[in-house]
């Protein structure tokens, strides 16, 4: 008979694996870091090979693989890799993902009209926080369902699930300064839609699909939208980047292990009024 584990114990890692895309961003690094004091051998995956090695030799028997998530051939070789290493893969967070950026903040508010967004820009969106996280899936959520078990962490946003306020980017003379644009809250909302769709397919494989919903991240933003933003949560803050790293080893670990198709909204109550 299986000895029930403790409370402490369910979020144990040790001896897992797990694969964090957009690993060298700002919440993908402590997503890493998470992983990696739970006890998880984690692999690095971004563009840029040499950062995935520097940043991976910080963690404990960890990888840096540099994978364009766009491609499926490039994920192929990402999942061989992996298994040639370690023989399996547990955990997997799909966390790459882009945000509108601007290069001349004086165009930023004109070009962020949904009337002027350029379709380009669109079709980015969709191939990077979209396509990308469905050929992710694809590719190693099937080597978890050969191997009947795995956990699929797909990082969405508050913005999956209710619409941006235009009015938090209007500095304190008024003026709009950008536009929340429709790319990302759409590409967000599919990536939910996804979770649900993956969670009731492989089931029957015990490979859990779950969603983690953070809010906004501080992040040297002006200070005018750090006020707009906190005045709309009722912690009245934005997140630190390490917020987030307990709702990860949760989802991660088997203390979710009866928790599939579910999206775990971290965003200091922002959606909650």
């Amino acid at each position: 008979m299986t000895k029930e584990k403790s409370s402490i114990e369910l979020f144990s890692l040790k001896g897992k694996v797990a694969v964090v895309t957009g690993a060298l961003g700002l919440i993908g690094k402590h997503f890493c870091k998470a992983l990696a004091e739970a006890g998880a051998s984690v692999i690095v995956c971004d563009l840029d090979q040499k950062k995935c090695n520097e940043f991976a030799k910080s963690l404990n028997n960890s990888l840096g693989v540099d994978v364009d998530i766009t491609k499926k051939e490039s994920i192929v070789k990402l999942k061989n890799e992996i298994i040639k290493v370690f023989g399996k893969i547990d955990v997997l967070v799909n966390n790459a993902a882009i945000n509108d950026m601007f290069k001349n903040p004086r165009s930023a508010a004109e070009l962020s009209m949904f009337e002027n967004y350029p379709l380009d820009l669109w079709n980015q969106s969709i191939l990077v926080n979209l396509t990308g996280t469905f050929l992710c899936s694809q590719v190693i959520g099937t080597e978890m369902a050969n191997r009947n078990s795995g956990s699929i962490i797909n990082i969405a946003s508050t913005y999956g699930m209710v619409a941006p306020d235009q009015s938090i980017y209007k500095n304190k003379k008024g003026e709009q300064t950008f536009y929340k644009s429709a790319a990302y809250p759409v590409t967000k909302g599919a990536v939910i839609a996804l979770t649900k769709f993956l969670a009731a397919y492989w089931g029957n494989k015990n490979v859990r699909v779950n969603t983690l919903s953070p809010g906004g991240v501080e992040n040297k933003q002006e200070d005018f939208f750090i006020e707009n933003y906190s005045r709309k949560t009722p912690l009245a803050r934005m997140a630190k980047p390490t917020d987030y790293k307990g709702a990860l080893i949760f989802l991660a670990s088997d203390a979710s292990g009866y928790m599939t198709g579910a999206n775990l909204v971290v965003d200091g109550g922002w959606t909650t009024w």
